[in-house]
C-alpha cells in the first residue's frame, strides 16, 4: 500500500459515493488507475464494504447506547454471537480494555432499551453490562 492507496481509503471514508473521476483528478491519475487501485484494495481485504452512515434519532430511535460486556471466558464467542444475533444491534466487536465485547444498539423507545439491557444481564455467563446512552450523534 502506498500514498495513493491510503488518499483512495481517506476519500472513499469521508464520502463512499465519491465519482471515480474525482478520485483520479484529486489523485492526478486515470480513472482506470483508481479503478485497478481500489478493485486490489478490495480483492486483499482492505475494503470490506461500503455503508451508509444514519443519524438513529432522525429516524425516531430515543434508545440508543453503546454497551460494553463483561462474559465468563468459557462464554465469549457465544455471547458476541448472541449480541450480534439480536435485533437493533448494529455492530458488535470483541475489544481489549474496560469490556470484552462493545456493540451499539438503537431501541425506539428508553423503555425497550432498558428491556434488551436487562434481557441481556440475565444471559447465561454474562457477568456485567455496562452502557452509555448516547444523547446525540455527530459525524
Amino acid at each position: 500500500m502506498d500514498e495513493r492507496d491510503e488518499r483512495i481509503l481517506e476519500l472513499l471514508m469521508e464520502n463512499s459515493r465519491i465519482p471515480i473521476t474525482e478520485v483520479a483528478r484529486e489523485l492526478g491519475v486515470t480513472e482506470t488507475a483508481v479503478r485497478k487501485r481500489i478493485k486490489r484494495l478490495e480483492s486483499c481485504g482492505a475494503i470490506r464494504s461500503y455503508s451508509t452512515i444514519v443519524d438513529p434519532f432522525s429516524l425516531g430511535y430515543s434508545g440508543v447506547a453503546l454497551v460494553g460486556i463483561d462474559t465468563a471466558p468459557e462464554t465469549l464467542l457465544s455471547t458476541l454471537k448472541y449480541v450480534k444475533s439480536l435485533k437493533g444491534v448494529r455492530y458488535a466487536s470483541l475489544t481489549t480494555g474496560d469490556h470484552m465485547i462493545m456493540f451499539e444498539v438503537w431501541c425506539k423507545t428508553t423503555q425497550e432499551l432498558e428491556a434488551f439491557l436487562k434481557k441481556l444481564e440475565k444471559k447465561e455467563g454474562v457477568m456485567r453490562v455496562c452502557p452509555a446512552i448516547v444523547l446525540k450523534r455527530t459525524e
